[in-house]
């Protein structure tokens, strides 16, 4: 009685040789490709064709990286241009807060020197605000009776005279600035020692000198400095200078306009005299500056006295 193999052993056997075969085909061929490199033409054809569609394959995705990009790259430009935009807005800030604090600086080292130059006593005086009133040319102060102001006291910088005290407060004051209308100042003229009175005329407008005839010895660019004769403004601190003369002859009188050598509505910081004519009426005066910077001469007589530049 024979035995017969089972089928499916018998499927197997070729099947198994069939791979084998394949497999030493392969590695012969891996072989000699790798020895002679005589799969090279194949390979290169291959892929000369199928690049192409390598190519159109990878397309979406390469389209859609693209895009991805270029929206981070666009989203990332809009954030950083708009923090160079807040950037330069705090630097220009900083600039001009610089700038400012140089100029109060500045300001602040010609009080002191004012002060030093002086022989009465002094007060320095910030100013607050300004009243809501468009008509008068005030300015409210931060020194009152309680730091030992008194009414009538001179406002003054470096320049020259603001204006005086006309209302006080405990901790404030109101000071009527050149400008005020009808506010007056005894002066005389350092040229030649005329004594007149200037006035102010309202916001905007020149100062003016009144009650004076027309053969009086004034010229444009005269410096007027205060006279002293009322007992409230120390002698000798540049208050104006002549711009125009308007003579009329047939009615005897000129008309004399004025601008004031301090900046009235310039800097924050002042000096309040605290000036007594009993003891410093005999004080020797100082020496101001004009509007360019240039020392005045306040000796009556002297040409020199002629602000630079009026013309």
């Amino acid at each position: 009685m024979q035995h017969s193999a089972p089928p499916l052993f018998r499927q197997g056997i070729p099947a198994l040789l069939k791979l084998i075969v394949c497999l030493s085909i392969s590695i012969a061929l891996m072989l000699i490709d790798f020895r002679f490199k005589a799969l090279d033409p194949i390979r290169n054809n291959i892929n000369w064709v199928l690049r192409p569609l390598e190519y159109v394959m990878m397309a979406p995705r390469n389209i859609f990286e693209a895009g991805s990009e270029y929206f981070t790259t666009r989203s990332t430009l809009d954030q950083e241009n708009q923090t160079m935009k807040v950037r330069q807005a705090e630097l220009s800030l900083l600039a001009n807060q610089s700038e400012f604090l140089m100029v109060e600086n500045q300001n602040l080292r010609d009080l002191m020197a004012l002060q030093k130059q002086v022989p009465f006593k002094t007060l320095p005086v910030e100013i607050l605000f300004n009243p809501p009133n468009p008509i008068s040319q005030r300015i409210v102060i931060n020194r009152g009776t309680n730091d030992g102001l008194k009414l009538g006291n001179p406002i003054a910088n470096d320049s020259g005279i603001l204006g005086q005290v006309v209302r006080l407060y405990e901790r404030s004051a109101e000071v009527s600035l050149l400008e005020d209308r009808d506010f007056a100042v005894p002066v005389q003229v350092a040229r030649n020692g005329l004594r007149a009175a200037v006035f102010g005329a309202g916001r905007g407008n020149p100062l003016e000198l009144r009650y004076l005839p027309v053969a009086s010895d004034l010229e444009v660019g005269d410096i007027l400095i205060t006279s002293g004769i009322d007992g409230v403004y120390p002698p000798g601190f540049a208050v104006a200078v002549i711009s125009k003369i308007e003579r009329n002859a047939d009615k005897n009188s000129s008309n004399v306009f004025c601008v004031p050598v301090a900046a009235v509505n310039r800097y924050r910081q002042a000096l309040a005299f605290l000036y007594d004519p009993q003891f410093d009426a005999k004080a020797p005066t100082i020496n101001n500056k004009s509007v360019n910077g240039q020392p005045l001469t306040n000796t009556p007589g002297r040409r020199q006295t002629r602000a630079r530049g009026m013309q």
